[in-house]
């Protein structure tokens, strides 16, 4: 008997080995890539002069700060169950706030492409640089909110000792009150709501000024497509709001399989978007596109001369 429950402590520390393994691995991966385009965001001016790329690259630091934090809290919680509770609500603000930080960034750059096709003549004079950065600090500052308010709540209704003791590190186990699911729902459905709505005016916008252009049809109709991307890759981050109806359906039904339901959310849910945020608007793009590919084939000649040698 002793033996047989040896060997299922072991596969299991086996299995959450493999876990983190894959989401530490992941986790780099995600963020060398997008490290790839900040450096090269970062060594030209076409690019930190440019209102779109500004938003590009804000979405894409975003997104690296949000997977760094997340693995973090994924490997903390197989490793660490005893988190101080002041840190652990700091790494879920961060997390919170990055999160709801890629949709509304998503909603600017929809916003950035409707005024530079319907209103190319004052493209110019709305989307500057100087505006751009107050955009960048007003998501900040909407993106924190419901972290703040959780705070608050959290605050209220728990006692003042709470905060010296340790917690396993999670949204669901800090956060667990009744208030907390409420102010979720809506702060969901009220962000949500808002960046569809900006997504469809946009794109539709967008559409008919694409079918009215005479002599510009490429351009609109590649901000159509952009747009439309957009809104894709909104419904890929939208599938983390669905996830806690999925934990009720199937978690009831298969009770031992929680852990990796739970994983494999994750990697859907967290994973999965930021990996194609820069495949689809950095690859796609013609000038980002042109300076990766620069950038490879200077370090390819550069070994292979090396090599020469």
């Amino acid at each position: 008997m002793n033996s047989t429950m040896l060997q299922g402590a072991q596969d299991r520390l086996a299995e959450y080995f493999v876990r983190n393994f894959i989401v530490v691995a992941l986790g780099i991966t995600i963020n060398l890539i997008n490290g790839i385009f900040v450096f090269i965001f970062f060594r030209s001016s076409i690019f930190y002069n440019d209102p779109r790329y500004i938003l590009y690259i804000h979405l894409v630091i975003n997104d690296m700060l949000m997977v760094f934090i997340t693995v973090i809290l994924f490997v903390m919680a197989y490793a660490w169950s005893n988190v101080p509770v002041p840190f652990c609500i700091l790494l879920l603000i961060i997390a919170s706030t990055t999160h709801k930080n890629t949709p509304l960034t998503l909603a600017g750059m929809a916003i950035e492409r409707y005024i530079a096709i319907c209103k190319p003549l004052h493209h110019s004079q709305i989307c500057t640089v100087r505006r751009t950065y107050i955009l960048i600090s007003l998501i900040w500052g909407v993106g924190v909110i419901p972290a703040f308010t959780d705070l608050v709540v959290f605050s209220i209704v728990s006692s003042i000792s709470i905060f010296t003791k340790g917690v396993l590190c999670s949204s669901a186990n800090i956060y667990s009150t009744t208030y907390h699911t409420l102010i979720s729902t809506c702060t969901h459905g009220i962000y949500t709501s808002a960046v569809w709505l900006i997504l469809v005016f946009t794109y539709v916008k967008v559409l008919v000024a694409a079918k009215r252009a005479t002599s510009d049809k490429s351009s609109a109709k590649k901000a159509q497509n952009t747009i439309l991307l957009h809104g894709i890759q909104l419904l890929l981050c939208m599938l983390s709001y669905i996830t806690p109806l999925i934990d009720r359906i199937y978690v009831p039904l298969i009770p031992s399989e929680q852990k990796k339901i739970a994983f494999f959310h994750y990697l859907l849910t967290n994973m999965a978007p930021r990996l194609l945020s820069p495949l689809i608007y950095g690859v796609r793009d013609k000038h980002m596109y042109k300076q990766v590919k620069g950038l490879f084939t200077c370090k390819i000649f550069i070994v292979k001369v090396k090599a020469s040698k």
